[in-house]
């Protein structure tokens, strides 16, 4: 059974760990000894889906890190979670690090859903009514259209500012290829929070170059609220498409590695547990051949998420027919259908 507790202490800055976009071969049959993950000595993310080397390159917890509140009930590992290869701005991990970015707040409202939205698989736990909603998503699109074409940043949205770990995603295309996913297992106030890691996810992902003003056309933004962290005993004790897990591990240097995946990647890539396991290790970077035995040292953290995701036509939509009012001194951008 999993243990609920505020995640926190000796917690590094960690580096993307979001959404399966495209699917892996793993080699390796499930429980044998095998690589069983992206392959032996692959410790990069950018395979076609993020959840990566969190913390990687560093055994060193990140100052204050152990100060991480619990809120809500939720609370998480602390620090940002940045795309593979990059390390972020108090992160041992490789690469260049991510700047703040904070764009000044500004009043923000809303009004209507569309119909065709909807929360992603595993959103929500239980009866419990959810917070992620449609208007966060719009929120998004509205921060890096105003960025990107040099307009005041979006007035202040009237949604809850309540602190969550949380994660922007974009995908682009008739496929949803991955186009960048940065998020924080810290809780962060969603006003601040969802405009930081909108940016940090479009522009700082190291594994794509910033995006452009020609893409938001086929832009879909998700936001992913984290929620419901659990350390647990056994590392088999989570549910495929139901739980977000985080894992820590020493390698064979003996340095502490981390790693996470969101709730929908192991169903999306088709991997049962020990798939997901042996990818997350070899996503931390351990590259020697994986055991049984080795499995059962990890440490286990699982968690849930609320999820949405919105497309760029419906966040016009949004706007349009429901006389969106967003606060933003500009022209609605162009609509333009899929070429």
């Amino acid at each position: 059974m999993g243990r609920k507790r505020c995640v926190g202490a000796d917690c590094s800055k960690m580096a993307a760990g979001c959404c399966g976009v495209k699917k892996q071969k793993l080699s390796g049959s499930p429980g044998s000894g095998g690589p069983g993950g992206v392959g032996a000595g692959s410790g990069v993310a950018g395979t076609g889906h993020c959840g990566s080397d969190l913390g990687i390159g560093s055994s060193t917890s990140v100052a204050g890190a152990a100060s991480v509140s619990r809120a809500n009930g939720l609370g998480g590992p602390g620090g940002s979670v940045i795309g593979s290869g990059g390390g972020s701005s108090s992160t041992g991990g490789s690469g260049g690090g991510t700047n703040a970015l904070s764009p000044a707040t500004a009043g923000y409202s809303s009004s209507g859903l569309s119909p065709n939205l909807s929360p992603g698989p595993g959103s929500g736990s239980g009866s419990r009514k959810m917070v992620v909603s449609a208007e966060m998503c719009c929120f998004c699109f509205d921060v890096l259209y105003c960025h990107l074409y040099g307009y005041q940043p979006p007035r202040t949205p009237r949604f809850t500012n309540d602190p969550y770990p949380l994660f922007v995603t974009w995908k682009i295309g008739r496929d949803k290829r991955l186009r960048g996913c940065i998020g924080t297992f810290s809780a962060m106030n969603l006003h601040s929070g969802l405009r930081e890691y909108t940016l940090t996810s479009a522009l700082k992902d190291s594994r794509f170059p910033p995006m452009t003003r020609d893409e938001l056309p086929r832009l879909f933004c998700s936001v992913s609220l984290l929620t419901n962290f659990e350390d647990v005993g056994d590392y088999l004790d989570w549910e495929v498409g139901v739980h977000g897990i985080r894992i820590e591990f020493f390698n064979e240097k003996g340095s502490k590695r981390t790693a996470t995946y969101l709730p929908e990647v192991a169903k999306e890539q088709g991997w049962d547990h020990i798939q997901t396991i042996d990818s997350l290790l070899r996503k931390g970077g351990y590259k020697a051949p994986i055991t049984n035995d080795f499995r059962k040292t990890i440490k286990l953290t699982r968690y849930r998420s609320e999820k949405m995701t919105m497309g760029y036509a419906e966040y016009i939509a949004h706007r349009q027919h429901h006389h969106y009012q967003n606060g933003i001194g500009h022209p609605l951008p162009p609509y333009n259908h899929y070429s």
